[in-house]
C-alpha cells in the first residue's frame, strides 16, 4: 500500500512514521495547509494509493483570535485533498475531534449526533468534515479525543513538567473523555486505510481510548505511574478560564468501528506506561 500522508512533526504522524516508514510524508516545506491548492497539487502528482491527512491547526486558544487562518487549514485544507484524492479515485482518510460536539449531557456521543461546535477550532474542524464528505469520493473521517504521546505538546508532557516543579496541581475534573494514545490512532488508520482499498465503505466513525476519565483523575494516574509525589486537587473549569470553552462531555461512542472492522477501544494505560518509560520516567 503507497501511502501519502500529510503531517510530518504531529503526534500522530510521528507514530505512522514508525509504523509505515516507507510512506510518503509532507511537512509544512513540502505542502502547506495554509495554502489548499498546494494540498491539492501534491496528491495529484502523487503515486499513491490512498491519503492520510494528519495535520491540523490544534491551537484550540489561539483559534478563537485567528478564526480565518484555523478555517484554511482545518476547513479550506482537508476540502481540496478530498477533491483531488476523489478525483485520482483514491481513498481520503482524515481525522477529526470531539470539539465538534457542544459537550452537553453525560451519555458518549454517536457519530450522527447533531454537531453544534462551542469555539473557532471545533467550527474550524467541522468544515472539514463538511468539505471531505461534500468531495464525493470515498473517504473515512476518524473523530478522536485527548491525544497524547511522547511527542510534541500534549497534557501528559504538561503534567510530568509542572508534577516534578510543583507539590500540589489544581486540575479541571468536569470534563470527561477518553485520553487516546498518537500509537493507537496511527495503527488504526493504516488498517483502515487497508479496508477502505478493499472496498470498505467508510464514512464518519469515533476512535478513544478507555477508559473515559476525568482531566483530573487523567493527571492522578499520570503521577502514579511516574512516581512523582505531585498531588492533584480537583477543580471545575470555570476556576480554570480559557479563551476557548471545552465541551464537558467529549465521551465518545465507539462502537460503530467495532462493529464494522473489529477494531476494540484501546486501553490508554498500558500505552501511558511505555511513553513515559520513552520519556525516561
Amino acid at each position: 500500500m503507497r501511502l501519502l500522508v500529510f503531517g510530518k512533526t504531529g503526534q500522530v504522524a510521528r507514530e505512522l512514521k514508525r509504523l509505515a516508514p516507507d510512506a510518503i510524508y509532507l511537512g509544512r516545506g513540502d505542502a502547506d495547509l495554509a495554502n489548499p491548492a498546494d494540498c491539492a497539487s501534491a496528491i495529484a502528482a502523487a503515486d499513491a494509493d490512498a491519503v492520510i491527512n494528519a495535520a491540523a491547526w490544534t491551537a484550540v486558544d489561539r483559534a478563537e483570535t485567528e478564526q480565518a487562518a484555523a478555517t484554511m487549514v482545518n476547513g479550506d485544507a482537508p476540502t481540496e485533498m478530498a477533491r483531488a484524492a476523489a478525483a485520482k479515485g483514491i481513498p481520503f482518510l482524515h481525522i477529526s475531534t470531539d470539539y465538534v460536539f457542544d459537550g452537553h449531557g453525560t451519555q458518549p456521543f454517536s457519530p450522527d449526533h447533531p454537531t453544534a461546535p462551542l469555539g473557532a477550532y471545533g467550527r474550524s474542524k467541522l468544515a472539514g468534515e463538511i468539505g471531505v464528505r461534500a468531495a464525493g469520493g470515498r473517504h473515512l473521517i476518524l473523530r478522536t479525543s485527548w491525544v497524547f504521546s511522547a511527542h510534541g505538546a500534549n497534557f501528559v508532557k504538561t503534567m510530568l513538567r509542572l508534577g516534578r516543579e510543583r507539590a500540589i496541581l489544581r486540575v479541571v475534573a468536569d470534563q470527561i473523555g477518553g485520553p487516546t494514545p498518537a500509537s493507537d490512532i496511527a495503527g488504526t488508520l493504516l488498517l483502515l486505510a487497508g479496508e477502505l482499498l478493499g472496498g470498505a465503505k467508510g464514512g464518519t466513525y469515533h476512535y478513544s481510548g478507555a477508559p473515559d476519565t476525568s482531566w483530573a483523575d487523567f493527571a492522578r494516574v499520570i503521577m502514579t505511574q511516574a512516581d512523582l509525589p505531585c498531588q492533584i486537587e480537583d477543580i471545575p473549569s470555570s476556576a480554570y478560564p480559557t479563551p476557548a470553552r471545552r465541551p464537558l462531555n467529549s465521551r465518545l461512542d465507539c462502537r460503530g468501528l467495532l462493529a464494522d472492522f473489529g477494531i476494540h477501544r484501546p486501553d490508554w494505560r498500558p500505552e501511558l506506561q511505555s511513553i513515559l518509560m520513552e520519556l525516561g520516567q
